[in-house]
């Protein structure tokens, strides 16, 4: 039987402690249907007896302490809610134990923000991560070691798995149910509990807003700039010559200060400008690409897709407003 530990801790999401829950157990529901044992022994394990969430809102009882568990199979660390420095710092104790236990053969999973808490263990250094895209550029700031990926719902890396944001944590469950329990249970589960199995990106939710908590000023004006002149072509060297500064200078100090190139960065303005058009419903696909400043169809489905993980007529489909 696998040994599942899921975390509370102090600023974490109910949602994510009960998910993951009830997926497991509604495993053990369907393989008893097909009078087999239960795979999965599932406990909610904290350093206190008790802890409470959302400011007091709930109270949740632990089962069992920290401190009491020799082993377990797997550990979730639960999504955490913002402020999420001072989430961290609350729950460091907790570090030297989640390390104690991967060491002695433990896999640990993080949800959502979760990812924060498991990177500072040290345990996702030079590995692949996803987490909530929201969150990205303060993950990059405080884990530069780490590799985020933000077009993936989840990784797996050698038993150190991560998900994407919010709901998406659903489906590391169903890839953790699927890889313990086999495909037959994965595949009960996820109708269970309508989700999708096969998603495999968070491209279509992300909402770009650029990274501008550093202090490059002029940086700074730049991204502003193109912000506001999206409907523009904006070529590198006009930029450049706008504020004043060579183009490898500027492109280096562009990609330090937001983590994107410039084009990257002007593409993404413009994906992101795009998308919000579209959902609105009132303009074509056409009126909107010359909208944000591209005139070649194949060009701009092509950002488009590489941006979102969707052609420009799929993501209109999938949100555009219904008008009467």
């Amino acid at each position: 039987m696998k040994k599942i530990i899921i975390l509370l801790l102090k600023g974490s999401n109910l949602s994510s402690i009960e998910n993951p829950r009830q997926g497991f157990e509604e495993a053990n529901r369907y393989l008893a249907q097909k009078s087999q044992g239960p795979l999965f022994s599932v406990q909610l394990a904290a350093p206190e007896s008790k802890i409470q969430l959302n400011n007091g809102l709930y109270e949740v009882q632990a089962q069992l302490l920290v401190n009491e568990i020799q082993r377990a199979d797997l550990i979730i660390i639960p999504a955490l809610q913002e402020p999420l420095q001072q989430h961290l710092e609350e729950n460091k104790t907790i570090i030297p134990w989640l390390q104690q236990q991967y060491n002695k053969g433990a896999e640990i999973a993080s949800l959502c923000m979760g990812a924060f808490l498991l990177a500072g263990t040290g345990l996702l250094d030079n590995k692949k991560c996803v987490t909530h895209w929201k969150a990205s550029n303060l993950f990059c700031q405080l884990f530069p070691r780490v590799h985020l990926i933000n077009d993936k719902i989840l990784t797996d890396e050698n038993g150190v798995y991560t998900s994407s944001g919010a709901y998406s944590a659903s489906n590391l469950i169903l890839y953790l149910i699927e890889k313990y329990a086999g495909r037959e249970v994965a595949i009960y589960c996820s109708k269970f509990f309508q989700i999708d199995i096969q998603r495999s990106s968070q491209s279509p939710f992300i909402i770009f807003s650029g990274m501008k908590d550093h202090n490059d000023v002029t940086i700074k004006e730049a991204q502003h700039f193109i912000e506001q002149n999206f409907e523009d072509r904006l070529p590198v060297d006009t930029l450049c010559e706008r504020f004043a500064i060579g183009r490898r200078t500027f492109e280096r100090r562009f990609k330090k200060a937001t983590t994107n190139t410039v084009v990257e960065y002007i593409q993404k303005v413009k994906i992101e400008a795009a998308k919000k058009i579209l959902e609105q419903g009132y303009k074509t696909i056409s009126e909107t690409m010359y909208h944000v400043g591209y005139n070649d169809v194949k060009a701009f489905r092509d950002v488009f897709k590489k941006i979102t993980g969707m052609t420009p007529v799929d993501y209109k489909l999938k949100y555009e407003k219904i008008l009467v």
